[in-house]
C-alpha cells in the first residue's frame, strides 16, 4: 500500500472510529433516558449486577449493529444515518422486554434479580445482531 492510499485508510479508520465512539456515548445517554430506572446509580452505587447485565447487553448489541453499519456503508452519511437507525432499534429493544415479555422488568431490574438482568441484555444482544444482519445490502 502506498503512502498516500494507507493515510487516506488511516484517515477514513479515524474517522468511522470517531463517529462510533460519539454513536456509543449518545446512545448510552439515550438509553438511559428511555429506561425508567437510572442504570448508572443501579450500577456505580448500588452494585447492582441485574442493571449491569442488561445495560451491557445493551451496549454490545449497540456495538454490533453500529459495526455493521460501519463496514456496510458507502459514505460517512451512509454510516450515520444507519448508526441513526441502529440507535432508535436498540432503544425499541427494551421497550418490546418492558411491554412485550416482561411488564414488571424495571421492578425486577431495581430489586437486582438476575433472571431479569439476563433476559434483558440477551434480548438487547439479539436485537442488535438482528439489526446487525439487516442492515446489509
Amino acid at each position: 500500500m502506498e503512502a498516500p492510499s494507507l493515510m487516506f485508510a488511516i484517515g477514513n479508520f479515524a474517522l468511522y472510529f470517531g463517529i462510533s465512539i460519539v454513536f456509543l456515548i449518545v446512545f448510552k445517554f439515550l438509553y438511559t433516558l428511555v429506561t425508567p430506572h437510572d442504570e448508572w446509580q443501579l450500577i456505580k452505587e448500588n452494585q447492582n449486577v441485574s442493571a449491569a447485565i442488561g445495560f451491557g447487553g445493551a451496549l454490545v448489541g449497540f456495538a454490533l449493529a453500529l459495526a455493521s453499519a460501519a463496514s456496510n456503508s458507502v459514505s460517512i452519511v451512509d454510516f450515520a444515518i444507519w448508526g441513526g437507525i441502529a440507535l432508535v432499534a436498540q432503544c425499541l429493544a427494551f421497550a418490546i422486554v418492558r411491554y412485550g415479555f416482561m411488564p414488571r422488568i424495571v421492578e425486577r431490574i431495581e430489586k437486582n434479580e438476575l433472571s431479569a438482568g439476563i433476559m434483558l441484555g440477551t434480548m438487547n444482544i439479539a436485537i442488535g445482531l438482528l439489526n446487525a444482519a439487516c442492515m446489509t445490502y
